[in-house]
């Protein structure tokens, strides 16, 4: 029996005991398919669509550990390999989460990738190809991945630049997916799914939402996110006033500048006005 049937023999959770994920397209078969031949996998699109939930729901529903990684500005390659730290009186080495997840056969999720500092590369690349190879110099190991590790990764293309671009060298490394904002009826299921929020508000949430997203490009960095939605539905479903709700979960979070959430509480209240 091959490793693609091994992994395909695995044991997966129960739907109970899964994160609450609603499929859009094929991208939980896919996921699944590249899991199962040691494919790395990159995940595209703005924030709050559900990329963060779905790496959590595949990796349920697996049955694998996972190590989400937050990048940023300062993260190095060191801080996903691992350090030397000090101890009493001698020094000992720790793993990072992405030599944590090697040793283990688990998934390491980097969320926005482009955010870390470019030695990061220098790591990742002997593990998204065939040589599936980890290299700590530090301490003079070779570790190689079991068939179970999987590498993924995310970013915004939205805040794409030419500072903070992955470099079609690294981007070639990995199959894609891309994800969006759900459409009008899957993001009301995904409402209720979330929250219990009856039909009728979740139909008035998701509107208001794809108004506020037609502004978009006055000022708005970017639109209205389902995770956004999600705050909104939990704070009137829990006797929340709506039009507060919505202002503090909806509006300020797209804009500092005053006359712009003065023009998106005015699409609010034509929706909630009292």
């Amino acid at each position: 029996m091959g490793i693609a049937e091994n992994l395909a023999a695995l044991p997966t959770q129960s739907t109970a005991d899964l994160p609450y994920y609603r499929p859009i397209g094929n991208e939980v078969t896919l996921f699944e398919y590249a899991y199962r031949h040691q494919l790395p996998v990159l995940i595209k699109g703005p924030t709050g669509c559900g990329k963060t939930r779905f790496v959590s729901y595949m990796a349920a529903r697996l049955g694998r550990s996972l190590y989400t990684v937050a990048c940023h500005d300062d993260l190095a390659a060191a801080d996903l390999v691992g350090r030397y730290l000090i101890g009493h009186n001698s020094t000992y080495w720790s793993d990072g989460p992405l030599t944590r997840a090697v040793r283990e056969g688990a998934i390491c999720y980097l969320d926005e990738i482009v955010e870390a500092r470019k030695d990061t590369t220098v790591v990742l690349h002997p593990l998204t190809d065939d040589r599936r190879i980890l290299p700590i110099d530090r301490t003079n190991e070779l570790l190689h991945a079991p068939p179970e590790f999987m590498l993924v990764v995310s970013y915004n293309p939205g805040y794409q630049n030419l500072l903070k671009g992955m470099k079609p060298s690294t981007r070639q490394r990995f199959i894609a997916l891309r994800f969006d904002y759900p459409p009008r009826q899957l993001e009301q299921e995904i409402l209720i799914g979330e929250t219990q929020i009856d039909n009728a508000l979740a139909v008035r949430l998701v509107n208001l939402a794809q108004a506020l997203r037609a502004l978009k490009d006055h000022d708005i960095e970017e639109a209205v996110s389902t995770r956004l939605l999600v705050y909104t539905a939990t704070l009137i479903k829990n006797g929340f006033d709506p039009v507060a709700a919505c202002q503090a979960a909806l509006v300020e979070p797209l804009s500092d500048d005053k006359e712009t959430i003065t023009a998106l509480m005015e699409v609010v209240l034509a929706s909630f006005g009292r």
